[in-house]
């Protein structure tokens, strides 16, 4: 049995073998972005069908807060027993839970079915993003993010449209039941392409302490941010309390991570300051991303005079540059072997995107404020893939899940967080909608230009061709 701290051989794959796990990837991508955003539209719907309005909103914040808090568990999970073993059952309850939500007969129903569903589907992205790495070595990988990048984008864009289309035309049902057919293809393909994927990491006692200590913490924090400023005023005594349990939750967390023997976040990674600080860049790129699809519709709306309809269609550009910028950042890597200077440049143009749309909100030509989010979208783009490359090539083998499920961790709740920043702007300007967006965009600029002073910072970072090379030392 391989030891933990100790590099584990590892095979070449074949184009042939890599396509097959790649296509199975790709498959779970989209699946688990999809159920993210499909039911948007549904859920006047779903409030008349089931006779219910109140806390409607929880049927996607649910899904979120289950899926976020399992994401890092799925990933050491993974590293312990194989991808394979792992992904598959976790598919199979993603797709019972799915038929649940179809079924359900109240909104409380609804909301625990979709909690249920967010615990399978935890798994799609951080074991699937994981067994890209034991196949393809960090030098190549930028160009097969781009893929799922594509995927992601796409199914940003098409998951409200065609939520929208079914329930308007059958219903809300349908969206759930939807997922059954593409996760019987899902589940096929990863039975096949993963079958040649082994464990490289200790079989170890499973930290059941931890978990649960992370579902708390992470829960709270999720719980917190969006009720914060909804159902409950930031100052009131029901906030304060949420936090208080996510800070105590983390804090311990952190110690008992430093006793266990199999922790889910291996110390000597997070020792890495290079990887400490590609998981910086990634929160604060996520919650910038977050920050500017909350209130770019907003700005449409409210000072272009656009319909709901047509400013869902407007941001695009931001969504279709933020794959271009996958695309060019994943050739780079191949080219170049370094990812460094992606990530600053990446967040400098982000930052500089985010200046222009903060600068005069509302002025000039619709296509202003379109051109500077596209330009935007092509750092954030390139800033995605990069930093899960360069997190997965500071570890070791054993450890490539959970360094990718932390990262993932990260983003969604940098999502999370910059989400709730952009609300909490709109909600100090008292309704002056220039105030608003300039305060808005400027945070969001704000924090890519601290993701700059932290790419610039950090360390070179140089991808290895090797599948069993340690840590960002390259060769």
């Amino acid at each position: 049995m391989p030891r933990d701290d100790a590099p584990v051989a590892a095979r070449t794959y074949s184009h042939a073998e890599r396509l097959r796990v790649i296509t199975g990837i790709v498959t779970c991508i989209l699946l688990a972005a999809l159920d993210q955003t499909v039911v948007l539209p549904a859920i006047p719907q779903i409030g008349a069908s089931l006779h219910g309005s109140g806390h409607l909103s929880w049927v996607v914040s649910a899904y979120l807060l289950t899926t976020t808090a399992t994401t890092p568990i799925y990933g050491k999970l993974s590293d312990q027993f194989g991808r394979r073993i792992v992904l598959v059952p976790a598919l199979l309850f993603f797709l019972a839970a799915s038929a649940l939500c179809a079924l359900s007969t109240s909104v409380v129903m609804l909301i625990a079915a979709r909690a249920l569903q967010g615990v399978g589907g935890g798994a799609l992205m951080a074991v699937a993003q994981a067994a890209v790495a034991d196949v393809v070595t960090p030098r190549e990988r930028g160009r097969y993010q781009a893929w799922f990048a594509g995927a992601w984008a796409f199914a940003s864009i098409a998951g409200p449209i065609a939520g929208g289309f079914i329930t308007q035309h059958f219903s809300w049902r349908w969206i759930f039941w939807g997922n059954l057919p593409v996760g019987a293809v899902a589940v096929v393909l990863c039975v096949r392409g993963l079958a040649g994927l082994t464990p490289a990491g200790l079989r170890a006692r499973i930290d059941y302490a931890g978990a649960a200590l992370m579902v708390v913490a992470v829960g709270a924090s999720l719980v917190a941010m969006s009720t914060g400023g909804n159902d409950f005023g930031w100052g009131s005594w029901q906030i304060g309390s949420i936090l208080a349990v996510a800070v105590a939750s983390f804090v311990i967390l952190f110690w008992q991570q430093r006793l266990v023997a199999a922790p889910l976040f291996p110390a000597k990674l997070l020792a890495q300051a290079q990887f400490r600080a590609v998981l910086e860049i990634g929160f604060f790129n996520s919650a910038a991303m977050f920050g500017a699809i909350f209130l770019l519709p907003l700005m449409l709306q409210s000072m272009y005079h656009a319909t709901p309809a047509v400013s869902g269609v407007e941001i695009v550009p931001l969504l279709a540059t933020s794959t271009i910028g996958a695309f060019i950042a994943g050739r780079l890597t191949q080219a170049t072997g370094q990812a460094r200077f992606i990530l600053a440049g990446g967040t400098a143009m982000a930052a500089l995107g985010f200046v222009a749309m903060a600068a005069a909100p509302g002025t000039g030509a619709l296509a202003l404020p379109l051109s500077f989010s596209a330009f935007a979208g092509l750092g954030i783009g390139a800033v995605m893939p990069a930093t899960l490359v360069a997190a997965q090539n500071a570890a070791s083998r054993a450890d490539v899940g959970a360094a990718t499920g932390t990262l993932l961790l990260l983003r969604a709740m940098g999502g999370a967080f910059g989400a709730t920043v952009a609300g909490v702007c709109v909600e100090l300007s008292h309704g002056h909608h220039a105030l608003a967006f300039t305060l808005g965009f400027g945070a969001c600029a704000l924090m890519q230009a601290l993701s700059t002073l932290v790419g610039v910072r950090m360390a070179p970072i140089t991808l290895r061709n090797s599948m069993d090379a340690i840590g960002g030392k390259g060769r």
